[in-house]
């Protein structure tokens, strides 16, 4: 199947790597020439622009967008929606947030254009072990093309689905980042707590091994914590800290919005904030209150 990708960048490029295995026709398209160039030399038909793409896939048209959320996708789609025509497809494989994918899904069927909004998580290992693919809005398009998604997810019957209407792939793709934020913290503050027991010296590399096989938390995440582990048991060469891509914050107001309590999903996204400071100014007020009504010591700056 023929299908034309905009977006080269980590995910995108091993996206267009995978459907080229897969026996797919691929064509490119990023504002980096060299990303072109890269992916050409891999079978991909290149293209210079957005309008060349456009005009070198035949019709029904597929083009899948991976660029980053927000501005970048709005502009994509605004583009895409004057260039294709009635029944072509624009995919946004994207992390956007899905109230976004149901108003590009509303903008473009004015034109009579389809589209879909696929959540999709396998990140820089996507291209060895394939993505997991949560797919929403228009049922026939993705029919339609659903051999692409196949070659893209773990096995043609794993790892992929249609999941509801428009907006409805990117909402499953956004719990499910809320829910690793979740299961990251908490591996995080047990190894923290097993390295806090210095009197038994214990091997946080031996530990991990330990519960891959037959343990209860046994996981992928588990596979690449012990991983890291094995690599720098101490984590000397990493700072403490840890960005979010802006899913988990969706979630945990999407929690809000439905009244549906998130705690551990809510602290685990707090977390990542209080990892960004230095001193925080909370902190500080916390040693004085403290300082104040019970006289309890205090240290000083430069102490």
């Amino acid at each position: 199947m023929q299908l034309g990708m905009v977006g080269l960048g980590r995910m995108g490029g091993n996206m267009a790597r995978r459907l080229i295995q897969g026996g797919h026709d691929v064509h490119v398209f990023d504002p980096n020439p060299d990303t072109i160039t890269e992916l050409v030399s891999e079978r991909a038909v290149g293209a210079q622009s957005l309008e060349a793409l456009v005009a070198s896939l035949p019709a029904p048209r597929a083009v899948w967008v991976m660029v980053p959320d927000g501005a970048p996708t709005d502009e994509t789609i605004t583009q895409l929606a004057v260039l294709l025509d009635a029944e072509d497809v624009v995919i946004d494989g994207g992390n956007s947030n899905y109230k976004d994918s149901v108003r590009h899904a509303e903008e473009l069927a004015a034109n009579g254009i389809k589209f879909l909004d696929s959540g999709t998580s396998g990140g820089i290992w996507g291209l060895k072990e394939g993505y997991s693919l949560m797919v929403g809005g228009d049922e026939g398009a993705y029919r339609r093309l659903e051999s692409i998604f196949d070659s893209l997810a773990p096995s043609a019957t794993s790892g992929h689905g249609y999941v509801g209407p428009a907006g409805a792939g990117h909402f499953t793709k956004m719990i499910h980042n809320g829910i690793e934020y979740g299961m990251m913290q908490a591996f995080a503050e047990g190894f923290e707590i097993l390295k806090a027991k210095k009197e038994f010296d214990l091997d946080l590399a031996q530990i991990a091994e330990i519960w891959r096989e037959g343990s209860v938390v046994r996981s992928w995440l588990l596979d690449l914590t012990a991983e890291a582990l094995k690599e720098d048991a101490d984590l000397s060469e990493i700072q403490a800290y840890v960005d979010d891509s802006g899913e988990g914050r969706w979630t945990v107001q999407e929690s809000i919005e439905l009244r549906v309590p998130a705690p551990v999903i809510t602290a685990s996204l707090q977390a990542r904030f209080r990892s960004r400071q230095d001193q925080p100014f909370g902190a500080k007020m916390l040693a004085a209150m403290r300082n104040a009504f019970g006289g309890h010591a205090i240290k000083r700056s430069g102490e």
